[in-house]
């Protein structure tokens, strides 16, 4: 049975803290994983409006597995196409730190101004278990950096717990509205 949305945990859901382990053997059920992290976020990009999935961690349809999907183009083209990355690694940072709006299918409605290098060098397995390096830049490396953290247990909040302007909500018209971080973020029991 494939995944559905109804599968994408959210904070304050513990797992979403803990680090995955890491795959010995790329083995069909790994495979199987990856599949139903793909249908999970076909099925939540036809629910939403104005925003679309470009990558999901195994974490967060509840698999503690180092498994991340990243979608292969960024124009948002249907249907989309994802590539595995198993065992993900940052082998190097590069570039600038630069800062842009990043959210996360595991925390509702908001969004965070968040500081990410601008390039990574990363290694990885493909979905046949085969190694595989390259270098990522811009947006792209940053979907690399908020995946890589998930595996880690980290979430994008974390990068900027203590920056007042840093939050955001999704309007229904879809626009990014600033957060009261006193009234909204600061004491929330779900965030932290």
């Amino acid at each position: 049975m494939s995944a559905t949305k109804e599968n994408i945990i959210t904070l304050p859901n513990k797992h979403l803290r803990q680090r995955s382990q890491r795959v010995g053997i790329v083995t069909d059920a790994i495979r199987e994983l990856i599949t139903d992290m793909e249908a999970a976020v076909h099925d939540w990009d036809s629910s939403r409006d104005h925003e679309v999935t470009v990558a999901l961690a195994a974490v967060q349809i509840d698999k503690l597995y180092r498994v991340v999907i990243v979608r292969e183009d960024f124009d948002h083209q249907t249907p989309p196409q994802y590539s595995a990355l198993i065992n993900p690694e940052i082998v190097k940072y590069e570039g600038e730190i630069e800062r842009d709006y990043e959210g996360c299918l595991s925390i509702k409605s908001i969004y965070g101004y968040v500081p990410r290098h601008s390039k990574v060098r990363v290694k990885a397995l493909d979905i046949n278990g085969k190694p595989i390096k390259f270098s990522a830049t811009g947006f792209l490396a940053r979907v690399i950096q908020h995946e890589i953290d998930h595996t880690n247990g980290k979430l994008f909040v974390d990068h900027i717990k203590d920056e007042e302007d840093a939050f955001f909500e999704l309007t229904d018209k879809g626009k990014l509205e600033p957060l009261d971080f006193k009234k909204d973020i600061k004491d929330s029991t779900v965030l932290w």
